[in-house]
């Protein structure tokens, strides 16, 4: 089903895990892709898999916590395409930390990627939304913005609070230009990056790391943790006709880890 046929979607952190599964939905679902990360080779192969779907794809490098790389970034997405329809702020940086161990180094790259980095994106591609009077941003924020304990480590969470409220504030100053505003909040999910976590609790409490992959989806109402794709599916739906007034929202898609 083509509901987001000819659109043009740009996924940032599209190289691997859930920015890589975004970008080859909304390709499935119709949309053109601009696959855009710092790791150039990863975000070619998922530039590869949207053509693979029969769309048209670009691959930028971009350092999304600097200005500068964000404004070119957007500057040759609209010589390519014309126009952006779709905005998915997905890139973002963390580690398995103690609130005691985390450094001011840590507090400067998890706020310049996840904080600073989806802030200018969005209001860089908002610049052209406005002037066409449409267009739709999902910013990827996560149920640790909302207090999960299983945080990663509190400036992550911090961080993802911040992406939160940036997502009702955008939400509420866009509408009258016909802009929506979502943020998805993953809970657990399978990628590179949480597998890395998992084996550093693991290593932590002296178990197994299919033990702690046990006691993890133990802890989840519905018993599994997320695939990227379970996070792809919600953008889908969000970026397109069906969620044309849905607006300022933040979905928790974690398998019943939070009511919030």
């Amino acid at each position: 089903m083509t509901t987001l046929s000819d659109r043009v979607a740009v996924v940032t952190g599209a190289a691997h895990g859930i920015g890589h599964a975004i970008a080859v939905a909304l390709a499935t679902a119709g949309a053109d892709v601009v696959a855009v990360d710092i790791d150039k080779a990863g975000a070619e192969k998922t530039a590869a898999a949207v053509a693979a779907a029969g769309r048209r794809s670009l691959t930028l490098a971009t350092d999304v916590g600097d200005v500068a790389s964000i404004d070119q970034m957007v500057s040759q997405v609209t010589a390519t395409f014309g126009h952006i329809d779709i905005l998915v702020n997905n890139a973002g940086v963390t580690r398995r930390a103690y609130i005691m161990d985390l450094t001011e180094g840590d507090w400067d790259r998890i706020m310049r990627v996840n904080g600073k980095g989806v802030f200018f994106c969005l209001q860089r591609v908002a610049r052209e939304m406005i002037p066409r009077r449409s267009g739709v941003i999902i910013n990827i924020a996560s149920i640790a913005g909302k207090g999960y304990a299983g945080t990663s480590n509190a400036i992550y969470a911090g961080s993802k609070g911040a992406v939160i409220g940036m997502t009702r504030i955008a939400a509420l100053q866009l509408a009258r230009h016909n802009i929506n505003v979502n943020a998805i909040c993953p809970g657990s999910t399978v990628t590179a990056l949480s597998n890395d976590n998992l084996k550093s609790r693991a290593k932590e409490e002296g178990v197994s790391v299919e033990e702690m992959e046990r006691r993890r989806n133990a802890g989840i109402p519905l018993g599994r943790a997320n695939d990227p794709e379970d996070i792809a599916a919600m953008a889908v739906f969000l970026a397109s006709p069906g969620a044309r007034n849905i607006t300022g929202q933040s979905f928790n898609v974690d398998g019943g880890l939070i009511f919030d």
